[in-house]
């Protein structure tokens, strides 16, 4: 008793600062100055006894800004879509931060070699911080991170007596991004903590380990966050990029968690490795991973590098950044996914080891930055400068999008490289480049620009990997192993777009002004005082967004199946028509308004004459409803396929979407739906729905009800137990006649002669095709059904998977889209040779009608991380179309 009670009065007279470092053993040692406060004595917790909430953390790092203004400052810079502020903390010494307009804009000075010299490059290097970007948990159920953000900046504040603080504190500007996904964190940990019970469990399938669906990974419209920085189509995204832009960080390292039975990982990368990363780029991650290994070596930790994460796909956070000249990667931490997690050896992963490892190489990062400022600094200009170099020097040196039928495409490319830190020349001249004659409003980018190797790798046709890759994962294939290509091999945006672009070497000078960062011009009502009606050309997602907000505020509006001539213009199938006689007085305003806010063309004829093609009173003219939308959500959905095409509809159509829990189907009354959408999954709706919900979907289409089946999802329309769709799914094909085993407890004996024998023998004959990680193929689109009314002859179609679907034969439906031919199909990627002559001419969109309504089917998901932009006038034409080419009850 004595002896406890000694104990306890020293404890009571240890200085403060020890105390406190005992509460933070994460750096042994590591003393704290007692007027930062630390996470217990904002938030009532240690980082170890608690998963923090977002809030919890706003709390924190304003608690932090207040107690050190002059070396703190926390940033919004942008909000969710459930209203949560998404927000910065930049540490820095007082000078520093004082100082971050002037960082500001001479980083910008820096990243334009062609406004900068090298001489004053160096007199800028001289001056300068080195920066790091620490962006946690973009996927918000990788729980460590956020708790880490706010241990690293407790240590850069509080820490007295680390060299490693000091040198940081003296040499760089670190910015904290606490959680990129902050819908999804509170998601998750909300979920979390409804599953504790009396004591944390650590058995990997107790609840509070196996989040239910759609998980915190995802945020709102259920996007993964780290394939967005492409297309930017999320706000967490595009306020990112932004911010990054603002600065310029030399080097950024995007946080996360991985499964639990691994261990820890960081850069260098895995192969593929993006073909436009430089040599300095790669020596500055060495300098990283090595700094990082040895705190590992130091504690005792293990780690991994090179074997998984490359850093190929521009849309990862290890990727992106890169491209516009910084220092960028992943960090993998074994997940706890709670508390404490049982690994498959028995040992146990505590919360607080995952905290401390990301806070281990977040430190160790930033030292490495400070450290090595001016090698940084000096490779982040010769990164920009050496980009102007290669440009100037390319044979096709000039991207031309040229004025096109559709428009809205091309502009909103033009938007999102401008996003992106891309010059583009927006022109207001004809001009002629390479023998072709431009129109005024055409496109002009130059490759000799800062930004030209962001340009190459999301502008050109291709982006190659290197040969001995790809020759292993044929090696690999052959022997029945899983390839190591970790995501798609293709983005390409124009045929994500399905926009044209031309490459020319030489152009002379064309008047013309840089484009701005909007997806599309509002447009005005031509002719607004119209006595017969107004027409909207068809084909367009401005034509389609005014149809959905025309039939939102119950104007009548019908459209055309067919091309029509109308005072000597012609107009493509689908084209709307908006008579005045059928709609009430004050139609032209609201039509005038509707333009503005789409962009759409509108055209006030004074004569309904239609001198080819149908007339407006024509049965080839059909009535567009507004279609009430419904679309299959919770298991076994497939949270990204659900997520993103209800983002599609709503957010980029403005049309609203109700959301069904797939196990209400077999009960509910589905008689107020027009059109109901069966997204992707994995595990099959047979075992959800059952027979009776078959049977309601069978009778709610033939009643005249809309069924939109995406990707995967095809695989239950065309079950044959289920048997809504004739089409079949295929098996990989195989040469020859398909062997069948023998039955009994002995068989025929064979003779193999040689490889092939043998290879055949163990041969599965009821594979599925190899799984494809994802390429772009053509397809071609017939051009006289209604389905496909104002699209291109040809489309681009992200191919990823196995799924290969029959045609459908003439007397049960159309096969309106078909793949191109094998030697045609490829339009950008990489696919296995089986699968390209396999998917040649096989379906890409069905339409089979049945009673009064019909099933469209489209065997590969059109609506995939909302980025096919030129797949969409397919699914909009579904909805609306298809809706008003049923024939339910009204």
């Amino acid at each position: 008793m004595t002896r406890l009670i000694a104990t306890f009065i020293a404890f009571l007279v240890l200085p403060v600062s020890q105390t406190l470092a005992q509460e933070h053993e994460y750096i042994p040692g590591t003393t704290f100055d007692p007027a930062i406060p630390t996470v217990e004595q904002v938030l009532g917790y240690k980082t170890s006894e608690e998963i923090s909430l977002y809030g919890d953390m706003l709390r924190y790092f304003e608690a932090l800004q207040n107690a050190a203004p002059d070396r703190a400052k926390l940033v919004y810079y942008g909000k969710t879509w459930e209203n949560r502020p998404l927000v910065y903390l930049v540490i820095a010494n007082s000078s520093n931060l004082s100082a971050l307009d002037t960082l500001s804009s001479q980083m910008k000075r820096l990243a334009d070699p062609r406004v900068t010299t090298p001489t004053d490059a160096e007199q800028i290097i001289d001056t300068l911080p080195g920066t790091t970007w620490l962006g946690y948990g973009v996927h918000g159920n990788e729980i460590s991170t956020l708790d880490a953000a706010m241990e690293t900046a407790y240590h850069l504040l509080a820490a007295t007596n680390s060299d490693q603080v000091d040198a940081i504190m003296e040499n760089s500007v670190v910015f904290i991004d606490p959680q990129q996904n902050p819908d999804g964190r509170d998601r998750a940990i909300t979920k979390y903590r409804e599953a504790r019970g009396l004591e944390h469990d650590s058995s990997p399938i107790s609840a509070e380990h196996r989040e239910p669906w759609p998980s915190g990974r995802v945020n709102h419209y259920l996007f993964d966050l780290n394939r967005d920085w492409l297309p930017m189509t999320q706000p967490e995204s595009e306020a990112k990029v932004a911010a990054l832009l603002n600065y310029f960080p030399l080097v950024f390292i995007d946080l996360h968690e991985m499964g639990g039975n691994s261990s820890y990982y960081f850069p260098p990368a895995a192969a593929p490795l993006n073909p436009h990363l430089t040599d300095g780029q790669l020596a500055g991650l060495e300098i990283i991973g090595r700094n990082n290994a040895s705190y590992f070596d130091r504690y005792g930790i293990d780690y991994f590098t090179r074997e998984v994460f490359d850093a190929f796909y521009p849309g990862y956070g290890a990727s992106w950044p890169a491209l516009y000249g910084s220092v960028s990667a992943t960090y993998e931490q074994a997940s706890s996914g709670g508390l404490k997690f049982r690994r498959n050896d028995g040992s146990i992963l505590h919360f607080r080891d995952s905290v401390r490892n990301h806070l281990l190489t977040s430190l160790s990062t930033a030292e490495a930055v400070a450290r090595n400022r001016e090698r940084y600094l000096r490779n982040f200009y010769e990164y920009r400068s050496s980009a102007i170099s290669e440009g100037e020097d390319e044979d096709d040196r000039f991207y031309v999008i040229p004025a096109q039928n559709d428009q809205a495409a091309a502009d909103k490319i033009a938007g999102l490289l401008t996003k992106q830190g891309v010059d583009v020349l927006k022109t207001s001249e004809e001009f002629v480049a390479c023998g072709t004659t431009y129109q005024p409003g055409s496109y002009i980018i130059d490759s000799a620009q800062p930004a030209k190797r962001l340009l190459r790798t999301i502008m050109d046709e291709n982006v190659p990997m290197d040969q001995p890759f790809l020759d292993e994962q044929e090696r690999r294939r052959d022997n029945n192993l899983s390839d190591q290509i970790y995501d798609v091999t293709a983005w390409s945006l124009p045929h994500m777009f399905n926009v044209n672009v031309d490459r020319c070497g030489s152009i002379r000078t064309v008047e013309g002004e840089l484009a701005g960062t909007n997806y599309y011009t509002p447009s005005t009502v031509f002719n607004p005082s119209a006595t017969v009606a107004f027409i909207v050309p068809w084909g367009q997602s401005t034509a389609s967004r005014f149809l959905t907000n025309a039939l939102r505020q119950g104007i009548v509006v019908k459209s055309a199946d067919m091309a029509f001539t109308n005072m000597d213009r012609e107009y493509p199938a689908g084209s709307l028509i908006i008579e005045v006689a059928a709609n009430e007085a004050g139609l032209a305003t609201k039509l005038e308004n509707i333009a503005q806010m789409t962009g759409a063309e509108v055209v006030g004829v004074n004569d309904s004459w239609v001198s080819d093609g149908p007339s407006f009173g024509s049965s080839n003219v059909k009535r567009m409803h507004a279609p009430k939308v419904a679309i299959l959500w919770d298991t076994p959905t497939v949270n990204y396929s659900a997520g993103n095409t209800r983002f599609v509809i709503e957010r980029q159509y403005d049309y609203p979407v109700t959301a069904i829990r797939s196990s209400d189907i077999a009960g509910a009354d589905l008689s107020p739906f027009n059109v109901i959408i069966i997204p992707e999954s994995r595990s099959g709706y047979k075992g959800t729905f059952g027979s009776r919900g078959a049977d309601n979907l069978k009778d709610w289409v033939n009643e005249g009800g809309t069924l939109i089946a995406l990707g995967t999802g095809m695989r239950y329309v065309t079950d044959p137990d289920v048997d809504i769709m004739s089409s079949r799914r295929e098996y990989a094909y195989r040469e020859g006649e398909k062997e069948e085993m023998e039955e009994g407890a002995r068989v025929d004996g064979t003779l193999m002669t040689g490889s092939e024998d043998y290879n055949a023998a163990i041969e599965d004959q009821d594979a599925d095709p190899d799984s494809v990680p994802g390429v772009m193929l053509r397809a071609n689109v017939d051009l006289e059904h209604w389905l496909t009314a104002g699209s291109a002859e040809t489309v681009n179609v992200l191919y990823r998977g196995s799924d290969i679907y029959t045609p459908v034969t003439i007397d049960k439906g159309r096969n309106v889209i078909n793949y191109a031919p094998a030697g045609d199909i490829l339009a950008s990627g990489y696919l296995w040779e089986e699968n390209r002559a396999q998917l040649a001419h096989k379906p890409f969109v069905i339409s089979e009608p049945k009673g009064r309504g019909q099933v469209i089917g489209f065997t590969a998901d059109p609506t995939v991380r909302a980025y096919l932009d030129g797949l969409n006038l397919m699914l909009v034409n579904a909805i609306f179309r298809g809706a008003s080419h049923s024939t339910p009850t009204r």
